[in-house]
């Protein structure tokens, strides 16, 4: 018997009991999932201030504009200053911090998240990003293709397709597509193109460490540097270029159905995707967008 159950009146066991249990001997059916949120919501901190805002950095070296909280400047978990390059993307993380209720929620901060990320990680590691964003260009979702059944082929080829020639005209990559799940190489001069592009996003006057974290998060979630790609440089919507990493499963939906908890999780990795897109868009000045 583990000490646990010795005494009676341990707080856990006492809440297993309440869930179990309304009155002794009425056993109620056990809920995991709201057993879980109410868990979660035990953990998470309570909102600490009034407001949120974005301002002037008052020191240089940490960017352009602040997260202050009631006036005092906001910190990453490493503890450094949470500061963006520009007023947009730090307004829109003041937006998030300002739209918390009695609890401060992780899980609905994704621009809050993908910036910590962008200085605490990231910005100490850009050549091993740069990298492994590139990588996915050597194995990119849109060069793998289904022989068969033809919907699903011609799916992926009006999905895919236009991702070939912007990668052959805007980055000078010219891609080798496969049937199938076997590995096929893609030239030499072909890698260095898309290295080559992924170093432009991270240009440090193209939104440097916030930029490029923005890209690994789009690329991680779609499967595909090129589709991130083509979003940074404006030939994708955000929303196009989830739907076109999305075709194979869109189509097995289609013939059997969706699964709910699929879909939970979609709705999820979308508002990821989403918040991606707007911080590399937020993160550096109109004028140094990519042609």
């Amino acid at each position: 018997m583990s000490s646990d159950e010795k005494q009676p009146g341990n707080p856990a066991r006492k809440t297993i009991r309440d869930d179990l249990a309304r009155a002794p001997g009425e056993v109620i059916a056990i809920d995991p999932v709201e057993m879980a949120r109410r868990d979660l919501k035990k953990s998470l901190p309570r909102r600490f201030y009034s407001h949120a805002a974005a301002a002037p950095c008052a020191s240089s070296g940490e960017g352009a504009f602040a997260l202050l909280l009631d006036g005092r400047p906001a910190r990453t978990p490493a503890r450094n200053p949470l500061a963006l390059p520009t007023l947009e993307a730090a307004e829109a993380i003041a937006a998030e911090w300002e739209r918390q209720q009695e609890l401060i929620d992780p899980g609905q901060m994704p621009l809050t998240r993908i910036a910590n990320s962008a200085i605490d990680g990231v910005s100490n590691e850009m050549d091993a990003t740069i990298a492994d964003i590139a990588q996915f260009g050597g194995s990119d979702l849109i060069c793998y293709r289904a022989g068969e059944p033809e919907a699903l082929a011609l799916a992926e080829a009006a999905a895919w397709d236009p991702m070939l020639n912007f990668a052959r005209e805007k980055l000078g990559a010219r891609l080798i597509c496969a049937q199938g799940v076997n590995y096929v190489e893609q030239p030499e001069p072909a890698r260095r193109a898309v290295l080559q592009a992924v170093r432009e996003i991270a240009r440090p006057e193209a939104g440097g460490a916030f930029a490029l974290a923005a890209l690994h998060v789009m690329t991680t979630l779609t499967g595909s540097a090129l589709l991130a790609l083509a979003v940074a440089h404006g030939a994708l919507t955000a929303e196009e270029a989830w739907a076109a990493a999305h075709v194979d499963e869109d189509y097995q939906m289609q013939l059997w159905g969706a699964d709910e908890a699929a879909l939970a999780r979609r709705a999820r990795r979308w508002s990821e995707m989403e918040a991606a897109a707007r911080l590399l868009r937020a993160a550096r000045p109109p004028e140094s967008a990519p042609a």
